[in-house]
Order: structure tokens, then C-alpha cells, then sequence
């Protein structure tokens, strides 16, 4: 078993103990880990990301949530920030420290944004139901990072998200953002940027092809 499995495992061991610890109840799961964890994207993803509501109580979850797992796991690193929490923990026979990051929103999220998952992983035998962030929502988030960030693993979980069978919807400026973006990517960045996260099956796919597929879709809207 290689490192980013194992590390997938200690993320199931840490969602089920904040499930367990009934954490996960104001919480929405979001981002690439939950992708991985709900829906079988092939790329490994090693933090878990999460929205919360900006309440009164926030000091009082931090506290308390920062307690909890301190009696669990190593906290290497941890902070109450102005729109973020972040927690760092290390485990024992765990090589990667697990950061987790929980954004904090003005609003609960739309209810129509949010749905029931299972969260699992083939290398664990744990499953965990929670809350998450729907594909559509998610699709619209990795857009506007991926216009932000230009990483290549945002493209990718955006054609990901299209496969699918979501629809992509974009306005005549960020159309042509994404698609410029689509086609800058040096083959080096998919050969061994992208290439070295994907199953071997997949490698020569993005080698020979790259977003083609996506351009296509975006080419549609």
C-alpha cells in the first residue's frame, strides 16, 4: 500500500471520529477530498476541506473541535482565523500530517447546494454519512478556481464533474478564459504533473489527448 493510501485512510478514520463526535453536523464537505470520497474521482486528495456557517458560536466550536482531536492525534498546527479554521494532526503509522480547513460563510449554504453522501475509500472498510457539496455546486467552485488558480488538477476535476453529466455553465467571458486555459498546458504538466496523480491507465489518455473532451464541452455551451 503506498503512502497517499494510507493517507486516504487516515482521512475515513478522521471523518468518522468528527462524525462520531457529532462535528460534522453543521459542517458541508467540499473540494477534491470529497470528490475522491463520494464520487471516485481517480486523483488522490490530502486535505480535507469544509464550509461553515459564520455563527456566534465559532470560537466555542473551535475550542472544543481543537480538544477533541488533540486527544486523538498530534496537533501540529492549528488557528481560528478571520474566514478560515485550520487544524494540522499527525498519527502514528500515518508519514503525511492531515490538514483540515473549514471555511467559514456569511449564509448557510443554499439547501439546494447541499446533499447526503457516503464517504469511503477502497483502502478502508469505514464508511461515513455526512453532508456535501452537490457536483453542480462543486463544478461552479472549480471553475472559478481553476480561472484563479490555473492548476492543472482543477481542469481535471472539471472534466471530471462534466463526465458525469453535469451541465457547465459559463458566461461568454469566462468561456473563453477556460478555454484559453484548457490549451496552455505544457505537455510536461501532463505527462508528470497530472500524470504522476493518475492511474497508469489513464496517463497515456491525458498524454495524447489532454482536455480535448473539455474544450469540447465548453466549445458547446
Amino acid at each position: 500500500m503506498n503512502e497517499l493510501s494510507t493517507h486516504e485512510i487516515l482521512e475515513i478514520e478522521v471523518l468518522e471520529k468528527l462524525k462520531n463526535g457529532r462535528f460534522l453536523q453543521p459542517l458541508v464537505f467540499i473540494g477534491g477530498t470529497m470528490l475522491r470520497l463520494c464520487h471516485e474521482l481517480p486523483i488522490y486528495s490530502v486535505d480535507l476541506d469544509l464550509w461553515i456557517e459564520k455563527r456566534e458560536d465559532n470560537k466555542l466550536f473551535f475550542k472544543t473541535l481543537n480538544e477533541f482531536l488533540a486527544d486523538s492525534y498530534k496537533i501540529t498546527d492549528a488557528g481560528d482565523k478571520k474566514n478560515t479554521m485550520l487544524f494540522e494532526l499527525k498519527s502514528p503509522g500515518y508519514r503525511r500530517a492531515l490538514k483540515i480547513e473549514i471555511r467559514k460563510l456569511e449564509s448557510r449554504p443554499s439547501p439546494r447546494d447541499v446533499e447526503d453522501k457516503i464517504a469511503y475509500s477502497v483502502h478502508s472498510n469505514r464508511q461515513v454519512f455526512l453532508k456535501g457539496l452537490t457536483l453542480q455546486k462543486t463544478l461552479e467552485n472549480k471553475t472559478n478556481a481553476a480561472l484563479d488558480r490555473k492548476e492543472i488538477r482543477d481542469v481535471f476535476d472539471i472534466e471530471f464533474i462534466l463526465r458525469r453529466g453535469i451541465p457547465l455553465v459559463l458566461d461568454a467571458g469566462k468561456k473563453e478564459l477556460l478555454l484559453n486555459l484548457c490549451g496552455n498546458f505544457r505537455k510536461d504538466e501532463f505527462t508528470v504533473k497530472l500524470g504522476s496523480l493518475l492511474p497508469k491507465e489513464q496517463r497515456e489518455y491525458y498524454r495524447t489527448r489532454g482536455f480535448s473532451y473539455l474544450m469540447e464541452k465548453i466549445n458547446s455551451v
